[in-house]
């Protein structure tokens, strides 16, 4: 092991100082994190999710990770000539597409993710959706189009979520794991359901009463304008949220993202955050930092505390 110099020491030290308190805050404390399908591309992305929420847990903060898979799905679905079709944000699912989701999110990344953890000697335990019934949900019926004249669409084997068994997410993480969540689930009759990741991490955190939801996305988090990566707004709480929707400074993908955090919020989670996957270690600059990285969601800025604000 090499040795560190005297600047590296101090540095380390005043890191140390710095996240005392916030590990304090935090122990025993659950925090529900989504990973989009983008985080786990490559093995190096792959770990570099893993170790930090691998701190996070080593420090006694309760995780329960929900992981994506958009990206690959759709590189399969292309591989195999099956059509891709978005509404409002949300993948159209048919029975091919149904086939797709599962090898890509059941038999491919959440494995990845679990043989990751074991890498580093990270106790986790891969749940798959239906796995115990932990995410009891119908499929969807079709529905009307907001502000589309009485459109509707069918989603196919999509699912809307009834409840979250939320005893077996407790009994994993008593047991020290990390409970590995991929967003399928199944109806009354076994027939197997696809459901929006941001939607299962929203509904979990809810259910098992979370102190934190994060949503670790390919953006740098909620942007006053679309258009201008540089635009970020650190924090905002649900009335601007629905503002911003409203002028349609929300779309496509950010849309399902944006009905999860209220979803959350008015579940009694207190605080949601939206942060890069792609910012180096966005994750733990986010919780142990008062600057964070990303936007800080809230039901009311009037109860954030001043260094939130800052």
């Amino acid at each position: 092991m090499s040795r560190l110099t005297r600047n590296e020491r101090a540095i380390v030290v005043t890191a140390l100082k710095h996240a005392a308190p916030y590990i304090r805050m935090f122990k025993r404390k659950v925090f529900v994190i989504k990973a989009g399908g983008e985080a786990f591309l490559s093995a190096a992305t792959t770990r570099s999710i893993v170790e930090q929420v691998g701190i996070l847990h080593e420090v006694g903060i309760r995780v329960i990770l929900v992981h994506g898979g958009g990206p690959q799905s759709t590189q399969l679905a292309k591989e195999r000539g099956i059509p891709i079709q978005f509404v409002d944000g949300r993948r159209v699912t048919d029975e091919s597409t149904l086939e797709v989701s599962a090898t890509v999110l059941n038999d491919q990344i959440n494995p990845m993710i679990v043989a990751a953890f074991g890498d580093l000697d990270v106790p986790a335990v891969g749940i798959r959706g239906r796995d115990a019934c932990v995410i009891r949900a119908h499929r969807r019926p079709p529905i009307a189009r907001e502000g589309h004249d009485g459109e509707t669409v069918d989603y196919g084997y999509v699912g809307d979520i009834d409840a979250i068994d939320a005893d077996i997410l407790i009994e994993q993480l008593n047991n020290g794991l990390i409970p590995i969540i991929s967003p399928m689930a199944a109806d009354g009759d076994g027939t197997l359901l696809n459901i929006n990741a941001d939607t299962v991490a929203a509904a979990v955190a809810s259910a098992i009463g979370a102190e934190k939801l994060i949503l670790s996305t390919s953006a740098p988090g909620i942007l006053e304008s679309r258009e201008n990566p540089g635009s970020l707004i650190s924090y905002i709480d649900i009335a601007g949220l629905g503002k911003l929707r409203d002028e349609g400074r929300i779309a496509d993908g950010m849309l399902p993202k944006a009905a999860a955090i209220e979803r959350a919020l008015r579940g009694g989670v207190p605080r949601v955050h939206v942060i890069s996957s792609e910012l180096p270690d966005s994750l733990l600059l986010e919780i142990f930092t008062n600057e964070g990285t990303g936007t800080l969601v809230v039901n009311d800025i009037e109860h954030l505390s001043p260094a939130e604000q800052t």
